[in-house]
């Protein structure tokens, strides 16, 4: 884990008495708020509020099915779902509605970072428990533990590097890099290009750490795609022009990458050959594109979010918040030449 992501995910506790405030990047954690996270009764059945941030890629509706099968198929509750079709503006909204229906918890990945922080305290004073999955928010607005229970997902600044120890093996330490960028303002979007700059600078605070960094890799532009297939490719497509030496790219997830290996192959230019592409999920469509050899890698980022959330809140349940880390971890595998064949059509 890297020393970015302990200091960011495990909320310093300060004295009783101290009025201090620790500062860390963009988060910081301040006095422990008096009021305590609302317990959830032991019951039969649960209402489970889930506001969803979109459905426009398979790795958003891998996670939906997840919770669905979990929730409604396996255990007979109530899942109140609502779909943002990308829109922060919709999702607090959306989250609004299904706290009208007061649901016993709240479990949902936060589009945006800092824009999602303050409904969470809103949920928090409403006396619902919340549990947050695949995007975490602005701790200096709202912390694990105290204002929500934690949160699930995988560990996107370790996921960037990964990318980047794998692209500057592969290209001998000499690229010219596009990086297509995520939703601006999401936490997947920031840590995954954090991770991936640092790495190739040299900086990046964790296990492995390249001593000196790789000054021949070279990141020529850098834009988002909004994690969409089709943004990605247009993306590409207006890069392309002004960036003919490009050689290498990266993208934050999966989607972006096989709409940039569409305007690639458009462009005339070969992704895998001319063009060396790595990106994040490890979605069916990735697997597919690195055994043909167009993709040369995917960093896993599960979306299968569905069992580990009803562990932890049934561990909240009946031990705790005590009982519950701050990061609930999601181990992620890596996908390339090497083992792409064995998971064909086996991820989502």
């Amino acid at each position: 884990m890297s020393e970015r992501r302990w200091s960011r995910r495990n909320v310093l506790k300060l004295g009783a008495t101290s009025a201090g405030v620790f500062v860390a990047g963009r988060y910081y954690v301040g006095r422990v708020h008096a009021k305590q996270l609302s317990p959830l009764e032991k019951k039969d059945k649960y209402t489970i509020g889930f506001a969803q941030v979109g459905s426009n890629n398979p790795w958003r509706i891998a996670e939906t099915n997840s919770m669905k099968e979990q929730f409604e198929t396996k255990l007979g509750w109530t899942l109140i779902m609502t779909d943002a079709n990308e829109d922060t503006a919709k999702q607090l909204a959306d989250i609004d509605t299904i706290l009208a229906q007061r649901p016993d918890i709240m479990i949902f990945p936060p589009r945006e970072s800092q824009a999602l922080a303050p409904k969470v305290l809103e949920i928090y004073e409403a006396g619902i428990p919340v549990i947050l999955i695949d995007r975490d928010v602005d701790h200096s607005i709202a912390r694990p533990k105290e204002h929500y229970i934690t949160f699930i997902g995988s560990d996107f600044v370790d996921q960037g590097r990964r990318a980047a120890e794998w692209l500057a093996k592969t290209m001998n330490g000499e690229a010219n890099i596009m990086q297509l960028e995520g939703t601006t303002g999401s936490d997947p979007a920031i840590d995954r290009k954090q991770g991936f700059e640092d790495y190739l600078a040299g900086t990046f605070k964790g296990t492995p750490t390249a001593e000196g960094g790789f000054p021949g890799m070279k990141i020529i532009a850098s834009q988002s795609g909004d994690f969409q297939r089709e943004k990605g490719r247009q993306v590409m497509e207006s890069l392309l022009p002004a960036h003919p030496e490009v050689n290498a790219v990266y993208a934050h997830n999966d989607e972006m990458a096989i709409g940039a290996i569409e305007a690639l192959e458009a462009a005339g230019r070969k992704p895998g050959e001319d063009v060396i592409l790595v990106s994040i999920d490890g979605e069916n469509a990735a697997i597919q594109a690195i055994v043909d050899g167009k993709l040369g890698a995917s960093v896993e980022s599960s979306p299968f979010f569905g069992p580990i959330a009803y562990e932890t809140m049934m561990k909240y349940i009946e031990e705790g918040i005590d009982a519950i880390p701050e990061w609930v971890v999601v181990e992620d595998r890596f996908f390339d030449a090497s083992n792409a064949e064995e998971f064909l059509d086996k991820q989502f």
